[in-house]
């Protein structure tokens, strides 16, 4: 078996197929962790069998290896660990190889976060006639910084790639929202929102996610989202506004026992 270091571009019929084999999808928090991680190809001779991703060295963002080979996917598993020193896996659980992979480590498991999925049932919102929602201009920004702060890094940038959406009643901003479309899951994009704390508890939050849910159905996107596992405020609000989750993802704590047998593969 051979590891060697490779760009994502390099591997992407396994990325592929990796994607196509979830039984569901992963927000950009996630996606944001794959994209900017160092890869590594997994090699039997000149055939690629697999592949897997490393954020910052020691946070395993993925781990595949194709079906013809998945009888060796245990030690290369351990190898791709005990090779880089990893400290923490991202795993989520629509990844059954991955999850099965770490239980068999017993390692810790942590709870992240929840991914949503639109349930595709209708929520409807009683908007007065003084409230507007719509995509950002630029005129937008200031008022959206001062209300919003530091929610966002670079919200000019946001506006420039048609993810910032703002919810005005009369003059008053009550939120914005954000739209992020994938870069590996074709059709999909990740909503947010973000609710001016002087109407919050209002219900404006959930009208956020309803209206972009809906603007993304209208041109043919998917919405997907997430919320960090112990937000329970953000969790009841995505879910009143039609989003259902079945998916979690776990970050893992590493922990290569002393006595584990260790397994090489060739450089």
């Amino acid at each position: 078996m051979i590891i060697k270091a490779c760009t994502m571009d390099e591997i992407k019929p396994l990325v592929a197929e990796y994607l196509q084999g979830l039984s569901s999808p992963f927000d950009s928090f996630l996606e944001d962790h794959i994209v900017t991680s160092a890869f590594y190809r997994i090699q039997d001779g000149q055939e690629d069998i697999g592949y897997y991703a490393l954020h910052n060295g020691e946070l395993m963002t993925q781990f595949y290896i194709r079906r013809s080979s998945l009888k060796k996917a245990q030690a290369l598993f351990l190898e791709a660990l005990e090779r880089h020193a990893v400290k923490n896996l991202f795993v989520p659980t629509c990844d059954e190889l991955f999850v099965s992979l770490s239980i068999d480590q017993d390692f810790k498991i942590n709870k992240q976060a929840y991914f949503f999925q639109d349930s595709g049932v209708e929520i409807p919102i009683n908007m007065e006639g003084d409230e507007v929602f719509r995509p950002a201009v630029p005129q937008d920004l200031p008022v959206v910084q001062q209300v919003c702060g530091d929610f966002l890094n670079n919200y000019d940038q946001w506006l420039h790639d048609g993810g910032l959406f703002v919810y005005y009643k009369g003059k008053n901003l009550l939120g914005i929202g954000v739209m992020e479309r994938s870069k590996l899951l074709d059709g999909l994009a990740s909503i947010g929102m973000f609710t001016n704390e002087a109407y919050r508890k209002q219900g404006y939050g959930t009208a956020l996610i309803v209206q972009m849910r809906n603007w993304c159905r209208t041109r043919g996107i998917t919405a997907i989202c997430g919320c960090w596992y112990y937000n329970e405020a953000s969790k009841r609000t995505l879910e009143r506004a039609g989003m259902v989750t079945m998916t979690r993802l776990l970050n893992i704590e590493v922990s290569l026992k002393a006595e584990n047998e260790t397994y090489r593969t060739e450089k």
